[in-house]
């Protein structure tokens, strides 16, 4: 009796510890979203209580208002994240297969070089990237942000798909060899169907990293035509005061692709982490 009620307040206290864990993580969701809905005034006399009086005026200024680009730089950091994506999961792929299944001379070196890039502070680069980007006149272009975003997300993607792909049985690909299928059609036909979960993994990590980089925007983009949704945040903020509901209405509109992305996707995030750590 007295090991079973032991056991009971252990399974309590540890998951008294998750609610509160949890909680941590959600409230400043949901001070935002109340916040949002208050005036400026309203949010500086009292800035944890809920509104008395909830407006969504906050949103249509931030939507109505042409100065702010909002439209502009969430189509921006769509059409650079989505883009960036394709080629990670793509050259991922098929770099991280032929580094894991085809022995060649540099096939080691080649790995550590792309490890390498893992290890590097990125933010130790951006001058050098400043730097040559002027000088070869790629910065203020709609595809400048794509050249640092796929180069930065291909080490973590090649060294995840290395692993995986180690777990997969040589028998399969020696099979399909022996009826005919090209090396092509078993890369793309059969490999790529069981490196699903891993790749939905890098996929949706790197939607994270790229929708939410400010640094490389920062330094490569001045030209609001090409501002990405971080850079379109830092126009409301003042030089002597914010308005923070505005703010956090601007913030929630453009958090709210990947939020839905990352709640229709988290069973695959959860999926491709335990088979890649399974497999690798």
């Amino acid at each position: 009796m007295e090991k079973q009620s032991r056991h009971m307040f252990s399974k309590v206290f540890v998951n008294l510890i998750l609610i509160i864990f949890s909680l941590s993580c959600i409230f400043p969701l949901i001070w935002m979203f109340y916040s949002s809905l208050k005036e400026k005034r309203v949010f500086n006399a009292d800035i944890v209580g809920l509104p008395a009086n909830p407006t969504i005026s906050n949103y249509t200024k931030v939507l109505t208002n042409p100065d702010y680009h909002i439209y502009q730089s969430m189509f921006n950091s769509l059409r650079t994240t989505f883009i960036s994506i394709v080629l990670i999961v793509t050259c991922g792929f098929i770099v991280g297969y032929i580094i894991s299944r085809i022995k060649f001379k540099l096939n080691r070196v080649i790995y550590v070089m792309f490890l390498m890039g893992m290890l590097i502070p990125i933010h130790s680069l951006l001058v050098p990237i400043y730097i040559v980007f002027k000088n070869f006149g790629l910065t203020d272009k709609w595809y400048t942000l794509i050249i640092p975003y796929v180069a930065f997300g291909l080490p973590i993607a090649i060294f995840l798909v290395e692993g995986f792909v180690k777990g997969i049985p040589v028998a399969l690909e020696e099979a399909a060899a022996i009826d005919g299928s090209s090396f092509s059609r078993t890369l793309f036909s059969i490999i790529l169907p069981v490196t699903k979960p891993i790749l939905t993994t890098i996929a949706i990590i790197q939607t994270f990293a790229c929708w939410n980089e400010f640094s490389f925007a920062l330094v490569l983009i001045s030209n609001t035509k090409f501002q990405t949704v971080p850079l379109a945040m830092t126009q409301f903020t003042g030089q002597f005061a914010s308005d923070y509901p505005k703010i956090m209405a601007a913030m929630l509109l453009t958090m709210s692709p990947i939020l839905v992305l990352y709640f229709v996707f988290s069973k695959q995030i959860i999926k491709g982490m335990v088979a890649g750590a399974v497999k690798g």
